[in-house]
């Protein structure tokens, strides 16, 4: 299988959890994950950030004031796909121990949940596109060789 090229930024924030996080997402991993969501080549930034800069980022750009775990800027579908996913790592972290997951299982779906997104995908449209959405990040994870994030 010939997967989309990737352009890919990896950014971390200066928190004191950050070589844990990092030491997770090594590039290589995050490079792989993403590509097996793409289906066109890509530029994409993922910027992995503390509580703070998650929650001014979501309440600035979603008029939600909390930090939620990841945030999608999409800028272009074709002919390339560019788009910023900004992580925030503390929400990950509570996330993955409450789904009784390990950090790289919950960062892999969360950057393929992401680069769907950045594509157009979207799960808050209807229960239907909610169900199409969850179907295909299962099938991309199960390829990556994780468990169904939803089960």
């Amino acid at each position: 299988m010939v997967l989309p090229a990737l352009s890919l930024s990896l950014q971390f924030a200066r928190f004191a959890a950050a070589p844990e996080h990092r030491a997770v997402l090594a590039r290589h991993r995050v490079a792989r994950w993403i590509r097996h969501a793409l289906s066109a080549n890509a530029e994409i930034t993922v910027r992995i950030v503390d509580e703070d800069e998650g929650r001014q980022l979501n309440r600035d750009y979603r008029q939600k004031d909390y930090a939620t775990n990841v945030l999608t800027f999409d800028y272009a579908q074709e002919p390339l796909v560019l788009a910023d996913l900004v992580l925030c790592a503390p929400v990950v972290a509570r996330e993955a121990l409450e789904q009784n997951k390990t950090l790289e299982e919950h960062y892999a779906h969360l950057l393929v949940h992401g680069a769907l997104h950045a594509q157009g995908w979207d799960h808050e449209t209807s229960a239907q596109d909610a169900a199409e959405m969850e179907a295909y990040e299962t099938a991309i994870l199960g390829e990556l060789g994780f468990a169904d994030p939803y089960a």
